[in-house]
């Protein structure tokens, strides 16, 4: 079974202009997404797709494999199709291209239940909510699942929301897991197929009101499996972000 991860890059970004090629500790940032990626285990081939030149040259530069994209694709998910419809792989992997200190553990995991079942047609990962920030901001993204672990909805919004709790929320009561929530972590696994297939559904009513696609696949009745990970990451959207990338390098 073949598997090849994608990592969708831009230069533009309204919070952060050119971050995949931001420099950490000697090397731009879509370099060490990109040989993070490599490590997983279950993934045979990595490859960056992007729409732009310096991006292209930067990852020629360091050895990676890298294709040029359309101008036009609105998301990554495009992008990531456009690449994928011109491989024989039979997994595709969404990477995010903002995800310097992602773990090659997370990928793995996200992707074995594709391998385990065929019936799974898309994967994705969780993480315990640990701070009362993050189950209010609508920065992160909350996940509720049934009991067999495939997701029921995705929000920006505290999910679930506490009713008979509201005016107890605290720090402890989440790190302590008294109050059981999960953030979505954005890594992807998908069967090319349905890739294919999902990238041509038009956007859903739910998807464009919380600006999250991965509500399209759930409007159109499809599962979504979501295994939990220990693992946690930090996603560059700021300068801030970098400057904690960036730390968190330094006390490893």
């Amino acid at each position: 079974m073949k598997i090849t991860a994608i990592i969708p890059a831009r230069y533009g970004s309204t919070r952060f202009e050119g971050k995949a090629l931001a420099d950490i500790a000697g090397k731009p940032m879509i370099q060490h997404v990109y040989e993070r990626t490599l490590r997983a285990s279950l993934v045979n081939e990595v490859i960056v797709a992007t729409d732009d030149e310096r991006i292209f040259s930067a990852v020629k530069g360091f050895g990676g494999n890298v294709e040029m994209t359309l101008k036009s694709h609105e998301t990554g998910t495009d992008r990531l199709a456009e690449v994928a419809a011109r491989l024989d792989s039979e997994i595709i992997v969404y990477v995010q291209g903002d995800e310097p200190l992602i773990e090659p553990a997370m990928i793995d995991e996200a992707i074995e239940p594709l391998m385990a079942d065929s019936a799974n047609v898309m994967s994705t990962l969780k993480s315990r909510i640990k701070t009362l920030h993050d189950f209010l901001s609508p920065n992160v993204v909350k996940v509720v699942t049934d009991w067999e672990g495939f997701a029921l909805y995705f929000s920006r919004s505290p999910l679930p929301n506490f009713r008979d709790k509201w005016n107890d929320l605290k720090d402890e009561k989440f790190s302590s897991g008294k109050l059981l929530c999960y953030k979505h972590v954005g890594l992807y696994v998908y069967r090319r197929e349905f890739l294919l297939q999902y990238s041509q559904m038009s956007p859903t009513y739910l998807e464009l009101a919380e600006k999250l696609e991965q509500l399209r696949v759930l409007e159109n009745g499809y599962r979504i499996k979501v295994v939990e990970t220990s693992y946690d990451s930090i996603g560059v959207d700021t300068p801030a972000d970098l400057s904690a990338v960036i730390e968190k390098l330094k006390q490893q």
